[in-house]
């Protein structure tokens, strides 16, 4: 039996890993769950897996919690940073799941590694802001960190088929989201309603936003860089619209391995869960000949510049993925929220980019400095 922490467990893949739990009961129990204000979804994860530990975003949150529980749970309620690692590092937990969505994601990460915890990675912000510190961390601790992200675990798995120093390039595929065919002067136009719409996948708002600019595969290639030990000039990303093809591995005999499967967001989280075995999964198989038409293009930089300054920031280096990461993350609530138009996501992150750069990626409180500057300079940069 595995015991779970699960960071972000009332968001999208935070369902998803309990999904895949509660069809294997007699695999994995859950013993904490951290989550941030969507109180009545946790109240009723918390009556069904009766985790020893949980933990809200705030004090205010907490109470609301604690007011809905039943008498046992009251002492097992838990808030801020603080609250979510402890969740991440509880003693009786095997294993911690990392879907907490953004940069909130770090800090528990950080502290479940050090605690010697093996981690499914779904937040993949903890690598983009601090992927040195964390690999190394990883290393030190003797902890296995086992990608959830569905292009990461293709990867993770196509790299089975050779020997690492026989690697040429790995190859990123993106669904090029819901305005791949739009013309740039369409994107100026689109409203957050269009851009939630993802035509393949079901996530959440965030991570939906990310992938319609692109910057979900940008992010995905710093991620890629440290999880995988690649230089930048090593990954290529690739727009291959059908979603089938979660990413492949090149080798320098020519052979490039794919792994393909349907949009399922439970088929990586279970292969993150009981690795290096497999799960028998009840979800419908492939049908290859559904899928004789798979479509591969490269990325437009000029229509969907997100990605190509998630490239400048890994080859700069230093704190400049945290920047990248946290005025992105600014811009893109203020376009959900209406106060600036889609384009404007990828203009206000390059001019951040331009007026935060000091900082040390060998050093968290660099980073977070730098993540906290960013957001202030995007906060002002979308009030102007």
């Amino acid at each position: 039996m595995k015991t779970l922490s699960i960071l972000g467990s009332t968001g999208s893949i935070g369902c998803n890993v309990l999904e895949v739990v509660r069809s294997f009961p007699d695999r994995y129990t859950v013993t904490a769950l951290s989550a941030g204000r969507n109180i009545r979804r946790l109240h009723r994860q918390i009556l069904e897996f009766d985790p020893e530990l949980v933990s809200v975003v705030d004090k205010e949150s907490a109470a609301q919690l604690q007011g809905m529980l039943p008498g046992k749970y009251k002492d097992r309620v838990r808030y801020g940073v603080s609250g979510s690692e402890e969740v991440a590092s509880l003693e009786s937990s095997d294993m911690t799941m990392s879907a907490i969505v953004g940069a909130a994601g770090l800090l528990p990460t950080l502290a479940a590694i050090e605690a010697g915890k093996d981690i499914g990675l779904a937040n993949k912000e903890t690598l983009v802001m601090a992927g040195k510190l964390v690999m190394d961390s990883c290393r030190k601790n003797n902890v296995k960190l086992l990608p959830v992200d569905s292009e990461h675990s293709a990867i993770f798995q196509a790299l089975d088929a050779g020997h690492r120093d026989d690697v040429a390039k790995i190859i990123l595929t993106a669904s090029g989201g819901p305005f791949r065919e739009k013309t740039f002067q369409q994107l100026e136009s689109v409203t957050p309603e269009q851009a939630l719409a993802h035509p393949n996948w079901e996530m959440g708002r965030k991570i939906s936003i990310d992938s319609a600019t692109l910057m979900n595969k940008g992010l995905e290639v710093i991620e890629a860089k440290w999880l995988f030990d690649v230089t930048v000039d090593e990954i290529q990303v690739v727009v291959h619209p059908q979603s089938i093809v979660h990413s492949l591995v090149e080798f320098q005999d020519g052979s490039v391995i794919a792994q393909l499967g349907l949009p399922d967001m439970r088929i990586p989280i279970a292969y993150a869960l009981s690795y290096p075995r497999r799960l028998a999964m009840s979800l419908p198989g492939l049908n290859l000949a559904e899928c004789s038409n798979l479509e591969f293009h490269d990325p437009d930089f000029i229509r969907f510049p997100a990605l190509g300054l998630a490239f400048t920031a890994i080859k700069k280096g230093g704190v400049g993925p945290a920047v990248l990461n946290a005025a992105n993350e600014v811009a893109v609530d203020a376009f959900l929220g209406g106060k600036i138009p889609f384009l404007e996501i990828a203009r206000t992150v390059a001019t951040v980019m331009e007026l935060v750069q000091d900082g040390s990626e060998e050093c968290v409180d660099d980073i977070l400095a730098a993540d906290r500057q960013a957001r202030n300079a995007a906060t002002m940069l979308i009030e102007a």
